[in-house]
């Protein structure tokens, strides 16, 4: 063998490993590695936000889209096998949520080798990979938190407590293009601290059969409320005027705190004076209702009897005389769905 032949051959002996077999190396490894993990199906808890405004509600329904039907979708694309979801609270059709929260399980299954069972993914994985698919339909509801839960956790059953946000706009004008769906427009001026007078009888334990509506499923009317406030917020989406970028707001929250007979109501509504193409902003009214659970309707109707209220079209008593009557025929036309939000579901998390 020549001197030169001899000095090729053991160039390319000598010669680095090409980079691909190195990712190779390295990935088997790694998977490897996490073979090792415990292996199985896995409960997750995820929470959700939707616009309900194009949702024929949240249960899955035949020929119609709903929340868990473009969720399961989504959760199909990821991992490649259909999944059943369900819901902590059920929402009707244009109902909005600000926190939905659900339980799926997922058994990760190899894509190379088909029927190898693979460690759960991690709860961040999980979210931003479903949200991918979601964004690509609609994009009107989205993942906000996942967390591992043991297998017996059940999303409805395990709730502790339950909030709901109605939203009301009170003013003559015409609602703007981007409140459309998201509340309920009030022509009419609204009398809070008489609306915050009738929460109080509202307010504890009580048959709520007034406020339920015709096809609720609970066995019995009896219901704790354990919260229902009405309270003045600024309308969104906010944007300062001149006079509010000018002037110290902390100063002026300051002394609206110490002082509710002060008139602070030109720090919701921008004041008076808006300029030529400015548009006057609704007074913005959010009535919360806590408990750990609703009858059917029950928040809408609430809703319904507290805007009569605020309008004086009903008087404190009325309130009174609704509630006992135990009928919902005794109750005020029911709020409509697209001011009301799902706003917090909370859990004793292990």
């Amino acid at each position: 063998m020549s001197e030169n032949l001899k000095h090729s051959l053991e160039s390319r002996s000598q010669s680095p490993k090409r980079p691909s077999k190195i990712s190779k190396t390295t990935s088997e490894e790694a998977e490897a590695e996490s073979m090792s993990k415990p292996q199985g199906i896995q409960r997750y808890l995820i929470a959700i936000e939707y616009i309900g405004t194009r949702f024929s509600g949240s249960q899955q329904q035949s020929n119609c889209r709903t929340v868990v039907g473009v969720l399961e979708e989504a959760f199909r694309k990821f991992i490649g096998q259909p999944v059943s979801i369900f819901c902590s609270s059920r929402t009707d059709a244009g109902v909005h949520a600000l926190s939905n929260v659900c339980h799926v399980d997922i058994e990760r299954i190899s894509k190379r080798k088909p029927g190898e069972v693979l460690p759960p993914h991690e709860p961040i994985v999980v979210q931003r990979a479903v949200n991918h698919f979601l964004q690509k339909n609609e994009g009107d509801v989205m993942v906000v938190d996942v967390r591992s839960v043991p297998a017996d956790f059940h999303a409805r059953f395990k709730a502790q407590e339950r909030t709901y946000f109605y939203r009301l706009l009170s003013g003559p004008e015409p609602l703007s293009t981007f409140e459309k769906d998201r509340a309920w427009h009030i022509p009419e001026e609204l009398d809070v601290l008489a609306m915050q007078e009738a929460c109080k009888i509202l307010v504890g334990h009580h048959d709520f059969s007034s406020f339920r509506a015709a096809g609720c499923q609970a066995k019995s009317p009896i219901r704790t409320l354990d919260e229902l406030n009405v309270s003045e917020v600024v309308s969104s989406p906010n944007f300062p005027t001149i006079a509010e970028r000018t002037r110290n707001l902390v100063q002026k929250d300051i002394q609206c705190t110490n002082n509710p007979e002060a008139d602070c109501h030109s720090s919701f509504n921008g004041g008076t004076d808006q300029g030529f193409g400015l548009r006057k902003k609704h007074r913005c009214i959010v009535v919360t209702a806590r408990a750990r659970a609703f009858l059917y309707h029950q928040v809408r109707l609430l809703v319904g009897v507290l805007k009569c209220v605020g309008t004086g079209d009903l008087k404190i008593p009325d309130v009174e005389r609704i509630l006992n009557a135990k009928t919902v025929t005794a109750a005020s036309p029911m709020a409509p769905a697209c001011g009301l939000y799902l706003g917090h579901v909370r859990y004793d998390l292990p």
